[in-house]
């Protein structure tokens, strides 16, 4: 994608805010010419954009691709097909003649049709109408294909075979119309990670209907200011779990239609939930009757031809995204979530995939800057991600953006124009990676406090993080989730209040409240959950497939166990709700990140000081502690404002919350001053200041 600052020397580009970054990051000098190298070629693609119109029009694609219906009743048709010897248009308007409507060839792969109204002034296509378009080879076969830009394509009754089709979506009535203003961007995110089809405890495919009805205000309550919706995109296999994408432009129709999902969207703003959409543009299904791939009759058109346009684990086909009709389709798709459905930011998925040649595939980074500016990186992707988020941010300012980065790659989380990626915010992946090896590998007494500490506080300054104990990836089928790891088995005789005492449950219970609240609290500047894991959901998540003969059973989410009040699983979703609501209060995930002035390892306790407040943990398992000197720059008297042993988190009760606690001048562990506390096993406390 060559452009007038492509023969410059990258030393000579002129990246605005760059300074500020190698001031921030010494260590990121040596590659000053890397970073000025990377902007010139997103300066060279943002030129390109601008040859052709500007970057209003060329990120709404949309308004002129796939199918649309003109005021006088003809319809419109635009696709990329560069590889296609011929296209035609043919469904049940034509009764399926497949030659009847051939499509004009334009210059650059592109071809239009426009079809005549009705003699009553009619569309000739009618909503709801199936439709495909032929596409002929410069071999002469002809094959069915789906517009890329299809914006609702259905599954089929069973007995009509699995390939989705395309049925136009045109409504002249029982159109939604918008009826709330969009939610600020949150200061502190804090992000209830779901899936609209697992969202029932039905033995079904759940719809966008019934989550806005019976989720919404379990969220809201729960404290989350956020949602961040998986599987929108369409996607022919339930079970891949919305990241094998075949439509890119259509909501999937399994939960409902597409005007479903803006009232959904809009509820949602109802209640002040801000709405992100979990956005697959790092590959794409390798379908070809019903997905993107061989559209044209090639194995290149949207993708790499060859090795390199598959990916060597997700089988799966991988955009070419130096081609420019691919940015045009990306980009104007990231646009149509937000003008079409009023979506507030995107969480990115498999954004280390996109930034490696390697794929990431059994690369481990060891945070060497080397592994971050070298031959492995693929620039164009790369470029694609710059100009995304930039486009973004520049047409709405009200917009997150965050990366699925398990790589680290430093400045992707600052903006372009300091030489960064623009993302907002990227996902601590490490942090649930070490929660689980602790679990599986660990006896409770061989927990290293400062491995915890560091794993937790490990993070670029400046670039946020949202942290998370356990997300989607864990909850699958293969892993387990954290309250599993914790409790296995016992989860199904001693979950009842009235259970025989149970020391594997009172662990479980223990540990799962804490391992949130560190998690949390000293995490990052965000923090995710993942459905129904804020109270402990048993077993896995499993989708319907060939290998459980079509079983429900584990693709849905058990409500009945945590609205059941004879269940212990109440009392973590009470502790998670408190947690979220004093965080609100406090605001810790939008203050400086937490300084941590105690780690003991025999002892076992992490103490710690943000936003106010002072956090303190004692995870041994036996060990209690009475009249235990924790050091704090806080000055005056403190009070307990969260405790994990109050009976309503299932706890044991063993301090009074009433009490106070004076500071006590005099330096200890590097703070100002010091303070006596009774630290239970397995406790976590919060103290503010009472006054």
């Amino acid at each position: 994608m060559g452009g007038k600052h492509s023969k410059m020397d990258p030393m000579d580009v002129q990246v605005p805010e760059l300074q500020q970054q190698l001031d921030r990051d010494p260590y990121l000098k040596p590659y000053e010419r890397e970073f000025k190298r990377r902007y010139a070629c997103f300066l060279d693609y943002l030129e390109r954009v601008k040859e052709e119109s500007n970057l209003e029009t060329f990120t709404t694609g949309y308004k002129t691709f796939g199918i649309h219906f003109n005021n006088d009743g003809s319809v419109y048709c635009l696709e990329w097909a560069p590889g296609a010897k011929q296209l035609y248009l043919t469904g049940d308007f034509n009764n399926w003649n497949r030659e009847s409507y051939p499509y004009k060839k334009l210059e650059y792969g592109k071809w239009e049709l426009t079809i005549p109204p009705n003699s009553d002034g009619t569309p000739a296509i009618k909503h709801l109408s199936e439709i495909k378009i032929v596409v002929e080879s410069h071999h002469g076969e002809k094959m069915d294909r789906i517009s890329p830009w299809a914006t609702y394509v259905v599954q089929p009754p069973r007995e009509e075979g699995v390939t989705f089709k395309h049925k136009v979506w045109n409504p002249s009535d029982h159109v939604y119309q918008f009826k709330y203003p969009k939610v600020p961007k949150p200061t502190s995110l804090r992000i209830y990670e779901c899936h609209v089809g697992i969202a029932t405890s039905e033995y079904k495919v759940g719809t966008y209907q019934e989550f806005k009805n019976n989720m919404l205000d379990r969220i809201l309550d729960l404290g989350y200011n956020a949602i961040q919706i998986m599987a929108i995109m369409e996607h022919a296999y339930y079970a891949s779990f919305g990241y094998q994408v075949t439509s890119f432009y259509a909501a999937s129709s399994r939960f409902g239609t597409p005007e479903d999902l803006k009232e959904l969207v809009d509820v949602a703003h109802s209640k002040g939930l801000y709405v992100m959409l979990d956005v697959v543009h790092s590959h794409a299904s390798k379908n070809v009757l019903d997905g993107l791939n061989q559209f044209d009759s090639t194995d290149a058109g949207y993708f790499h031809s060859g090795p390199n346009g598959s990916h060597p684990l997700w089988d799966s086909r991988l955009f070419n995204y130096s081609e420019y009709e691919v940015l045009r389709f990306l980009l104007s798709n990231l646009r149509w979530y937000i003008e079409e459905y009023n979506f507030d930011g995107f969480r990115f998925d498999g954004v280390t995939s996109m930034l490696y040649h390697s794929r990431g595939a059994g690369q481990g980074f060891s945070g060497h800057y080397d592994e971050y500016f070298g031959l492995n990186v693929d620039t164009d992707a790369l470029i694609y991600l710059m100009l995304a988020n930039y486009m973004l941010h520049t047409f709405y300012p009200n917009c997150i953006t965050i990366a699925e980065d398990v790589s680290g790659m430093p400045s992707s989380c600052r903006p372009v124009s300091e030489g960064g990626l623009g993302f907002d915010y990227r996902l601590g992946m490490a942090i649930p990676d070490m929660w689980i090896k602790l679990l599986k590998e660990f006896k409770d007494d061989d927990w290293n406090m400062g491995n915890i500490v560091h794993t937790l506080t490990n993070r670029r300054w400046m670039e946020k993080t949202v942290a998370y104990a356990e997300s989607h990836d864990q909850a699958l089928v293969g892993d387990k989730t954290v309250a599993f790891w914790l409790m296995d088995k016992e989860m199904y005789t001693h979950m009842a209040v009235t259970s025989d005492p149970s020391l594997i449950i009172d662990r479980g219970i223990a540990l799962h409240k804490m391992i949130r609240l560190i998690t949390n609290g000293l995490g990052g500047e965000a923090y995710l959950n993942f459905i129904g894991n804020e109270f402990g959901h048993p077993e896995w998540l499993d989708f319907p497939r060939d290998g459980n003969q079509s079983s429900y059973h584990y693709a849905r989410r058990q409500w009945n166990l945590v609205d059941d009040e004879l269940l212990k699983y109440k009392f973590l979703n009470n502790f998670d709700k408190s947690m979220n609501h004093l965080e609100s209060k406090f605001g810790w995930l939008n203050d400086n990140p937490g300084y941590v002035s105690l780690k003991h390892e025999d002892d076992k306790i992490i103490a710690f000081e943000r936003a106010g407040l002072l956090f303190v943990f004692n995870f041994h398992p036996t060990k209690s502690f009475t009249d235990y000197k924790i050091g704090l720059n806080l000055s005056g008297s403190l009070k307990i404002v969260l405790n994990s042993d109050n009976a309503e988190y299932g706890g044991h009760s063993r301090i009074d919350n009433n009490i106070t606690y004076p500071t006590i001048n005099g330096d200890w562990n590097g703070r100002q001053n010091h303070i006596y506390l009774y630290l239970p096993s397995r406790t976590a406390l919060v103290f503010s200041m009472s006054n």
